[in-house]
């Protein structure tokens, strides 16, 4: 007997990694979700509250951008870990596309998350000017 068929078939690290990986992808999608609706629940409250958005809005979207980019990074885990064993040229192929998609969308969230940072460091440095402020 070899060792890798004295540890575990190749059937059954695929079935094991195949769920794993629906795990993997679940938990990103429910970080996704609860993103989304804790955006929502702030941007709900915050205009009940408040009646202007402005001053929240930008937090609202950079705390949201970063839910975002944390469950596409599971859902990148996911896809890596989906080709793990024994990857086809196809599955390596399907796994660069969604991998360039993915890392693509990510950096542009990511740098708008570093935008709306700035501005709203930017805005919360700045003295408000007499004549605005009443």
């Amino acid at each position: 007997m070899t060792l890798s068929g004295e540890l575990l078939s190749e059937s059954t690290v695929r079935e094991a990694i195949g769920w794993l990986v629906h795990v993997i992808e679940a938990a990103g999608a429910l970080i996704i979700f609860v993103g989304a609706v804790w955006a929502f629940a702030r941007f709900a409250t915050t205009g009940v509250r408040r009646r202007s958005l402005i001053g929240e809005f930008n937090k609202i979207r950079l705390s949201l951008g970063r839910f975002l980019v944390l469950g596409l990074e599971f859902q990148l885990a996911g896809d890596v870990l989906r080709t793990a064993v024994a990857p086809s040229f196809t599955d390596i192929g399907q796994l660069a596309a969604i991998a360039a998609i993915r890392t693509v969308l990510n950096f542009f969230l990511t740098r708008e998350i570093a935008q709306e940072r700035a501005e709203i460091e930017r805005d919360q440095k700045e003295p408000v000017p007499a004549s605005v402020a009443g």
